[in-house]
């Protein structure tokens, strides 16, 4: 069982940049599959980006490729989503996800996604 803990949520202007992280404990964070989901009000949660268990892989919502980044680092058991030219329907609470998978596997459903963490608000100002 992992457990996962975002931070660096906040108010930024549109056009800005944001990182956030995504801390993981109480299991081999190398074994899972990671992605970041977003969940604005009103709106069903959905999926940004995610991330192969070796990093080789990344997928993207097709309204966030080309802005933001899914990386990896299993030496710190981080995972980041770096933001960039920030919208103002980039604002949501973002949440990052862990499911263990084969080492190719990037997961874009939230369906397959066991492990969730408590998420982290991002508010893109005009």
């Amino acid at each position: 069982q992992v457990q996962l803990v975002e931070s660096g949520g906040g108010l930024v202007h549109a056009g800005g940049s944001l990182k956030l992280s995504c801390a993981a404990s109480g299991s081999t964070f190398s074994y899972y599959v990671m992605g970041w989901f977003r969940q604005a009000p009103g709106e069903e949660r959905e999926f940004v980006g995610a991330i192969s268990r070796g990093g080789g892989y990344t997928s993207y919502a097709d309204s966030v490729k080309g802005r933001f980044t899914v990386s990896r680092n299993n030496g710190k058991n981080t995972v980041s989503l770096e933001m960039t030219s920030l919208k103002r329907e980039d604002t949501a609470v973002y949440y990052c996800a862990a499911q263990t998978g084969t080492r190719t596997a990037v997961i874009v459903s939230a369906e397959q996604y066991k492990y969730w963490g408590q998420g982290t608000q991002v508010t893109v100002s005009p």
